[in-house]
């Protein structure tokens, strides 16, 4: 499965990012220019919301949701991503620079 880290992740240009938690945790703060489906809405209609020619980076809280979702969708034909560690190392990111 492929992943990538919240510094590599900040090295590219305009990607399509989703945050699986719930919205009051979204509302709360997400990575820039991250869009919201939480878990259960993605995972019961994933074809509504992603195209299998798009690739999109996955996260959530601690980085373990994500990465059982974007295996899962990897498998049923799409290019997902997850992002190491979630929002919680993008926090830990943001403190540093």
């Amino acid at each position: 499965m492929s992943e990538i880290s919240i510094i590599e992740l900040h090295y590219l240009n305009n990607p399509n990012i989703i945050d699986i938690r719930s919205l009051y945790d979204y509302s709360k703060g997400h990575i820039d220019g991250a869009i919201n489906i939480p878990y259960y809405n993605l995972l019961n209609n994933y074809s509504h919301y992603l195209s299998k020619y798009s690739l999109y980076y996955i996260y959530c809280d601690f980085g373990e949701q994500s990465r059982e979702i974007s295996k899962r969708l990897n498998c049923f034909g799409y290019n997902t991503i997850n992002i190491i560690g979630g929002y919680q190392e993008y926090k830990k990111f943001l403190k540093k620079n």
